[in-house]
């Protein structure tokens, strides 16, 4: 099969990216042709496909630049002059697309579609919901621009901008529901709870389409797992409000056992001021993947205290995968990762009280590391995967 990846970003930006990324190889090794759509950015990895990349887009620049980007969110002339050249050279069976907005653009939906590509779409976040990604309003969980769009605007979610909250509108408007579903063949829901939001939202049922990220081979544990687990439990990712890091550290303050904290963001100066002195709390800073995994390896258990509506967060799957239980907040699509009591335990997002239980009882509590390795790798690996992502793509050749 002739397969396009397209990604607005080449490089392990975030969980979007790294999917994206280990789609490609994935397919790759399986022995398909793989071509790849992107943006040029400076951090982006070697592509034999770069020279085909449109031009790098401000969102943050001077007038001119956020111009420039808006016109890209809408579908600007250099996205559609180069990515019809590249569909025309490539002639790909299926192009799968993954965060593609704002920086690329849906139109290169259309231009596959019309060229007769079978078009799939892995939906990492809730763009298609939600104007400014992160359904948050005030620090709360918000699904109100599903049925009264306007609120982004009123509400000024975007950046707290107008500008950017009005510029928001209209990408969302252009792009609706209705000309998405002529275009897309598949949308492809890492959890069942952005599946079921998308069919609120008047996604057809039969064009959606539930299948979990997955952990690549390279990642997969090969040494056995470790049982005698270090003194400590961890947090890797973002440090920024929509993450809950904020209400994770005010109950891990109040509580003896070690929290090693991974990871940088906007929140990193202001919280280590608040919490460095702490014996029982350690700030790392950004690790690399391998040192990610090492702590994630040793750590009693992992935490996931988004307030946010995570949709399938994979910090989550590369704890589990290493037989790490995670206590993750009871929202979005985290619940679908978690059996408690097996693999971990769910507490109530933003409540410090009910999170420093949670902690304290996974603390306290004997788990099968072995156990929670084995059964992560089988629901994850690449194999379960590939042969999901398979059916989708044959299902679309035939239809």
């Amino acid at each position: 099969m002739r397969i396009a990846i397209v990604n607005k970003f080449w490089y392990a930006r975030g969980g979007d990216c790294v999917v994206a990324m280990n789609t490609a190889s994935l397919l790759r090794r399986m022995g398909h042709e793989v071509h790849v759509f992107s943006m040029h950015y400076p951090e982006n990895v070697p592509c034999d496909d770069s020279d085909r990349f449109v031009s790098q887009v401000h969102f943050d620049g001077n007038l001119s630049q956020k111009l420039k980007a808006f016109r890209r969110s809408m579908g600007d002339m250099e996205v559609r002059e180069k990515f019809t050249s590249f569909i025309n050279d490539f002639r790909p069976h299926v192009v799968h697309l993954h965060n593609i907005h704002s920086y690329i653009s849906p139109i290169v939906a259309q231009i596959a579609h019309n060229a007769g590509c079978r078009v799939v779409w892995t939906m990492h976040d809730y763009k298609l919901l939600c104007p400014a990604y992160s359904c948050l309003r005030n620090g709360e969980a918000c699904m109100s621009c599903i049925e009264h769009p306007l609120d982004v605007v009123s509400n000024k979610c975007i950046k707290n901008s107008l500008p950017a909250s009005i510029a928001g509108l209209l990408e969302i408007s252009k792009w609706n529901v209705n000309v998405l579903n002529q275009c897309v063949d598949t949308f492809i829901c890492p959890s069942l709870f952005m599946a079921q939001h998308m069919q609120h939202a008047d996604f057809p049922a039969e064009k959606l389409a539930v299948i979990h990220n997955f952990l690549p081979d390279d990642k997969r544990e090969t040494a056995p797992i470790v049982t005698g687990r270090a003194p400590y439990y961890c947090y890797a990712g973002r440090l920024s409000h929509e993450k809950g890091v904020e209400v994770l550290l005010e109950a891990a303050a109040t509580l003896p056992m070690k929290l090693k904290v991974a990871g940088d963001g906007p929140l990193l100066n202001e919280l280590k001021l608040k919490y460095d002195r702490y014996s029982n709390i350690e700030f790392t800073g950004k690790l690399t993947s391998g040192e990610l995994m090492a702590m994630m390896r040793l750590a009693r258990f992992s935490v996931m205290p988004s307030i946010c509506l995570e949709n399938n967060p994979m910090s989550v799957i590369e704890s589990l995968c290493v037989g790490t239980p995670v206590v993750g907040a009871d929202t979005g699509g985290i619940p679908e990762l978690i059996n408690p009591q097996e693999n971990g335990l769910l507490m109530r997002p933003g409540d410090v009280t009910d999170i420093a239980r949670a902690l304290q009882q996974a603390w306290n509590k004997s788990w099968d590391y072995s156990y929670i390795a084995r059964t992560a790798t089988a629901q994850f690996d690449s194999t379960t995967h590939y042969r999901q992502l398979m059916n989708v793509y044959k299902q679309e050749l035939t239809s």
